[in-house]
Parts: C-alpha cells; structure tokens; sequence
C-alpha cells in the first residue's frame, strides 16, 4: 500500500517507474508535486531536464482550466512526452473574483519571481485595505491537466484550498500568495506552514493526488513518450 499524503491509503500501482513531465520551471511547483508522484513510484522531472528549446504556449484563455489545456498540449508536443501542467491563482471574492488567471503577473512589475511576488502581495493587500476581516474569503485554485504528445487530453483535476486574506504577510514557507492566505482553523497563514502540512491540505496537493489516481487508471507509463 502507497498512502497518499494527508488522504488515506490507495492500492499501489504496478506500473515501474513511469516518467512525467511537469510543465514547469518553478522549483516550489516541482516540489510540491514530486512529494505527492514520487511516493507512489512516478518519475517526475521539469522543462529545465529536459533538452532542448520549447516554446512556452500563449497563456491567453480566461479560465484555469483553459491555460492548463494550452500548456499540457503545448509542452506534450512540443517535448514528445506525456505532459502534466497546471494553472494556478488566487480568487478572493471581495474582488470579483480577481486577480485570477492573473495572479503571477497581478501587479505588472518584478524583475524575477521574488520581486514579483513581493509587487503582487503589495498590490492586493492595497485594494483589500478598506475591506473588513469577515470579507476577506479567498482561495488559490490549482487546475491540472494531463496531455498526449498526439495533443489528446487524457485526464483534468481541480482542487482549492479556503482561507482569509491577512493584513500583512506571515511566514516564510512557499511562495506567491501563501504569506497572505490565513487559515482560520489553525491560525497560521499557508507560508507558516510545513511543507508536509501544506501538501496535505493545498489546492495543488488535492488537485495532484486526484490526478495520481488518473494516472494509475491509465496505467502509468504506456504513451509517455520518454
């Protein structure tokens, strides 16, 4: 038996160690996702192991699952392998929703990710100023998606992770928004927490282990392409 961090246990597949292409060069998203795959025996590397220039598809669709599609599909092909991608933000619906689709590029300004990150978390906390605590709902959102070099669309996942938007960062942990997303229950942010305890209860770790179980029922390694 395999058990899934933080969600019970399933069968473990045999299946060897098929490989995985996560369509991505952030090392936190490879982390995350390596601690949920890896255990179960899936080898999962990012766009920087593999050689070669691919171009990065237009993120220009409006929802999460939409920009997850564009980059499975892009990358699958591009690559010629089996392409896990993700698109990821943060909602809070004292904004309508916003910044959405565009949260990694929120606030327009940074010249790598700490400094956007840092710009972004600046801007939100400005236009949520005059907002009270009880309003403040938000969460992050995680859209995963799993494509064929063919271009075919073999499974798609969801998951969120609930909280509050605090009045000033806390933690150090993660990255992005996590330092402003308060968790009520346990009375931290999701960056005061260990990367353990966020993998069990975050939108990427949810999203990640209902794709694990896409994974096992396609049978691992049949059209990785690697």
């Amino acid at each position: 038996m395999v058990m899934f961090p933080g969600a019970g246990f399933v069968a473990e597949p045999d299946i060897g160690s098929p490989r995985i292409l996560l369509a991505t060069s952030n090392s936190h998203k490879l982390e995350e996702v390596r601690a949920v795959l890896e255990p179960m025996g899936f080898d999962v590397i990012g766009l920087d192991d593999v050689p070669g220039s691919h171009p990065e598809p237009v993120e220009d669709a409006d929802t999460f699952e939409g920009n997850s599609r564009l980059k499975a599909i892009g990358y699958a092909q591009s690559t010629s392998m089996r392409c896990l991608a993700d698109d990821s933000g943060l909602e809070v619906d004292a904004l309508d929703g916003a910044p959405g689709v565009h949260s990694a590029r929120y606030a327009g300004i940074g010249d790598d990710r700490p400094q956007r990150d840092d710009a972004n978390n600046e801007k939100l906390l400005g236009a949520l100023d005059v907002v009270p605590d009880a309003r403040r709902t938000a969460r992050f959102v995680c859209c995963m998606c799993l494509a064929d070099p063919d271009g075919s669309i073999m499974a798609e996942t969801r998951g969120t992770f609930e909280g509050l938007i605090t009045r000033e960062p806390r933690g150090d942990n993660g990255f992005g928004y996590d330092p402003l997303l308060f968790l009520p229950d346990v009375g931290c942010t999701s960056a005061e927490l260990s990367p353990d305890e966020k993998n069990a209860r975050s939108h990427r770790g949810s999203a990640t282990r209902l794709m694990a179980s896409e994974l096992i029922r396609l049978g691992g390694d049949e059209s990785s392409g690697a």
